[in-house]
């Protein structure tokens, strides 16, 4: 065998080693990409599985904090409304042009009789001291009252007193009466 068969032989036997290796390295290069491949869609897989179930999270946790939101928003309308209504109802009660007045306070002045004696003194509103005056006269007229109407009722050595004035009247009538006000103004 010649220098140069020999060469030959070697060149030969390391090209076909050479191919052999880059064959290996191309099928195992195949093996790993397809292994890639897969892995990467199971990631993209659970990771969009993740994301969609997030995103579903997210759009019911806004849903509901914008009908949070939008309930409050109504509430505080309401009790604007309702805060409203009782300072027309206090206004209409404080005028003196209030269209049954005269009658109101006789109506007081006859359930003061069913609360005390006539002994009491009658402390009037400022507004309706003169009216007090005339349909009152079983009761000695005392100080003046705050108030948008009516009078206190109170015994002689002020240990007993009855509040007949329209402001006590309108709230516990508004405390007994909210539930019926909010029906007839909101439904």
């Amino acid at each position: 065998m010649t220098l140069e068969q020999l060469a030959k032989d070697i060149s030969a036997s390391a090209e076909a080693e050479a191919k052999a290796t880059i064959k290996a390295a191309k099928n195992e290069a195949k093996t790993i990409l397809a292994e890639a491949t897969t892995r990467a869609n199971s990631i993209e897989g659970d990771a969009s599985g993740k994301a969609n179930k997030e995103a579903e999270q997210i759009a019911r946790e806004v849903v509901a904090s914008a009908r949070q939101a939008n309930q409050k928003e109504i509430l505080v309308a309401r009790r604007v409304e309702l805060d409203a209504t009782l300072a027309t109802a206090r206004e209409m009660l404080g005028s003196a042009s209030l269209a049954g007045r005269a009658s109101l306070l006789k109506s007081l002045v006859k359930k003061a009789g069913n609360l005390g004696d006539s002994k009491m003194v009658l402390r009037p509103t400022s507004i309706d001291r003169a009216a007090l005056e005339d349909s009152a006269k079983g009761y000695s007229i005392g100080d003046e009252v705050d108030g948008l109407g009516g009078f206190v009722l109170e015994a002689e050595d002020g240990t007993l007193s009855f509040d007949l004035r329209f402001d006590t009247l309108l709230d516990n009538a508004w405390i007994e009466q909210r539930a019926a006000v909010n029906e007839a103004l909101f439904g």
